[in-house]
């Protein structure tokens, strides 16, 4: 039986919802706020930003990251900015627009209320982030410089080169390192939470193990923020540091959060190609060099092509292929029509590279319209990790790109107070699913974790807060001892296996069922075949992955193959998620549902949902509800950047 999900939209007209909220809610007096401990789980942008926020409030913070030091956060990873509806370009943004193109960016799959918001607190995080020192790229004049990114008309992002990720990072670490030393914020570093505990059915606190020492710890809190971020690492080879998982997500869900919309996941189109199967990751480069970066293959395929010969073909024998097939948005079309694109002229044998599995991405046009030294000035960082990586020199030749797997819309569902389904339990950043829909458009994952952090969770979490007591539960409790209880056996389970297989080996038969069946492109029977691989590599797992090593001491293997164990279970409700959406949506291309064009095809009467997905017990299936989406500001439409 399907249960009705509150989002706790408020009502009222969309650009008033947010403001009518917040003096809604209800709020904890100062005095007050220094009575309750909040756990906030993960410490990149939305995780951090939330901590610095609480303690600044005056709560008492504990906050946990498996990295040694928040700086190390996936976070520092993104490259090519954040997006705001300044409209300094005076080229007419607004929030409105900002919000019409995420909501349409999102093929139409994200609630409006929540995205609205999401544009409006925009501006103020680029005024909070300048603030803190982030030394943004400025225009001759000394303002702001913005630049333009895939899905929009307008020139909304900003960024500090190609390192823009980084910069924002340390702006966040600096405001909790504040808090750390002001007492508020407690950090806990090399600590992986896994389990959340719940008394009275509310969320009190999690358990952890020191990376470390394998120490398992009990930590008790009033409410816990999860902010660990994205699972594309369940495919294996993904854009992701090798850290990313899904474990606190998961756990999570298996305590009662609902998961929602598990099979949305982003190809991001400008990854460097595989090279071969010694590769543990894959390098993003930067949406933003599409701005200036042309992407063409020959007309004709040329096995082997590489990019030192490339500039011998003739302009007459090359084709730009997003020019010709999408002229208003040319090379700027939103990331999943671009990746699914490439992957079709590859399909037609006109691929490049010693693999056939790459496009070339191509700069000699605007070196020779601007110069070497304007493109060095935007791109040089960028430019610089691509030649150390592959040896070609883009000033010289071009780039060659394929798409990857690099975040996830998915996530679990939360309410418009960013409140998972288990009450005093939230979800923030890219761990929830909330605003991207099914396909997110660039420089608003940056944008989403810090709107998040600074600008959400601290109104709503006071909401709830005000509903408790003062009251702590203390870690002797029983709901603490059991769950340690728990997490030990699990792990003592793993260990005991000693059989013949790496972790490695199975995540990475894993990732080939995911990319070959529930990535770009999916089918009935493709998906039919790979939950049956999938169930099969779970059963092979459990009895014969090798975990070496011990549990009271710092363990790598161990750290993975707990991860791999989520990763499994997820990808079999990920594939059950994409067989019930029997629809092309965002970069989730359905070979049953195709425009004669072969675009995408949006079934709009039967899929304008979001899939929550309730835990029903170790290997049992799920139960599927349903949060149906309203527009009421935006009208849908089949997506054309023609």
């Amino acid at each position: 039986m399907s249960t009705v999900l509150n989002s706790k939209v408020p009502a009222g007209p969309l650009a008033d919802k947010w403001s009518k909220h917040k003096f809604d809610l209800k709020v904890v007096n100062p005095s007050n706020k220094r009575k309750y401990d909040i756990i906030v789980v993960g410490t990149g942008l939305a995780g951090a930003s939330a901590a610095a926020s609480f303690g600044e409030l005056g709560y008492n913070v504990k906050a946990f990251c498996f990295q040694d030091s928040p700086r190390r956060a996936h976070s520092i990873a993104a490259q090519g900015g954040i997006n705001a509806a300044k409209n300094y370009q005076n080229d007419g943004d607004s929030i409105f627009r900002l919000f019409y193109d995420t909501v349409k960016g999102g093929d139409y799959r994200s609630r409006e209320a929540n995205v609205y918001r999401l544009a409006q607190v925009s501006v103020d995080i680029i005024d909070q982030c300048v603030a803190q020192g982030v030394p943004f790229a400025r225009d001759y004049g000394g303002l702001l410089a913005n630049r333009s990114f895939g899905g929009a008309q307008v020139s909304r992002t900003f960024y500090a080169r190609g390192q823009t990720g980084q910069q924002l990072l340390l702006g966040a670490y600096s405001a909790i390192s504040r808090q750390i030393a002001n007492g508020k914020v407690k950090m806990y570093n090399r600590s992986e939470m896994l389990d959340v505990v719940l008394v009275d059915g509310k969320a009190r606190g999690i358990i952890t193990r020191n990376l470390i020492t394998g120490e398992i710890e009990s930590h008790s809190a009033h409410a816990v923020v999860l902010a660990t971020g994205g699972y594309g690492n369940v495919f294996f080879l993904s854009t992701n540091a090798m850290g990313s998982n899904v474990t606190a997500a998961w756990r999570a869900h298996k305590k009662g959060a609902f998961f929602a919309n598990p099979c949305f996941t982003q190809i991001h189109p400008t990854c460097i190609p595989v090279s071969g199967d010694h590769q543990s990751k894959l390098t993003l480069m930067s949406e933003s060099l599409r701005n200036d970066g042309r992407v063409w293959v020959p007309k004709k395929g040329i096995k082997g092509l590489t990019a030192k010969d490339s500039v011998k073909i003739a302009e007459a024998d090359r084709d730009y292929y997003l020019e010709r097939r999408y002229p208003s948005f040319g090379n700027l079309v939103p990331r999943d029509v671009a990746s699914r694109n490439a992957k079709n002229v590859c399909d037609e044998g006109r691929g490049v590279g010693a693999t056939g599995l790459a496009v070339f991405l191509d700069f000699a046009d605007a070196i020779k319209r601007d110069g070497r030294d304007t493109i060095e000035a935007k791109y040089g960082n960028l430019f610089d990790m691509y030649q150390q990586i592959t040896g070609d020199n883009p000033y010289e030749m071009p780039m060659m790109i394929y798409p990857a797997v690099h975040y996830t819309m998915g996530g679990l569902w939360v309410d418009y107070n960013l409140m998972t389904t288990v009450p005093g339990l939230y979800a923030t950043g890219e761990c929830n699913f909330s605003d991207h829909g099914a396909n997110r458009l660039g420089a608003s994952a940056l944008m989403q974790g810090l709107a998040d952090g600074y600008f959400v969770i601290p109104y709503t979490i006071g909401d709830y807060l005000a509903t408790l007591g003062h009251e702590k539960v203390e870690t002797t409790h029983e709901a603490f001892v059991q769950a340690e209880k728990e997490v030990r056996d699990r792990i003592n389970t793993l260990m005991n296996i000693n059989g013949e297989k790496t972790v490695d080996d199975f995540h990475k038969e894993l990732g080939k069922i995911m990319w070959e069946y529930c990535g770009m492109s999916r089918s009935e029977e493709g998906l039919k075949k790979a939950k049956g691989m999938v169930q099969e590599l779970k059963t092979e797992f459990w009895k014969n992955v090798k975990v070496v090593g011990g549990t009271d001491e710092l363990n790598m293997s161990l750290e993975k193959a707990n991860r791999v164990a989520d990763f499994l279970e997820l990808g079999e409700l990920m594939i059950d998620d994409a067989m019930v959406r029997a629809e092309s949506c965002g970069g989730h291309f359905r070979e049953e549902s195709q425009t004669p064009e072969g675009e995408a095809l949006r079934i709009d009467d039967k899929f304008s949902f979001v899939s929550a997905w309730e835990f029903a017990g170790d290997n049992s299936p799920e139960n599927l509800h349903k949060e149906d989406l309203v527009f009421e500001n935006v009208k849908l439409t089949q997506r054309s950047y023609k």
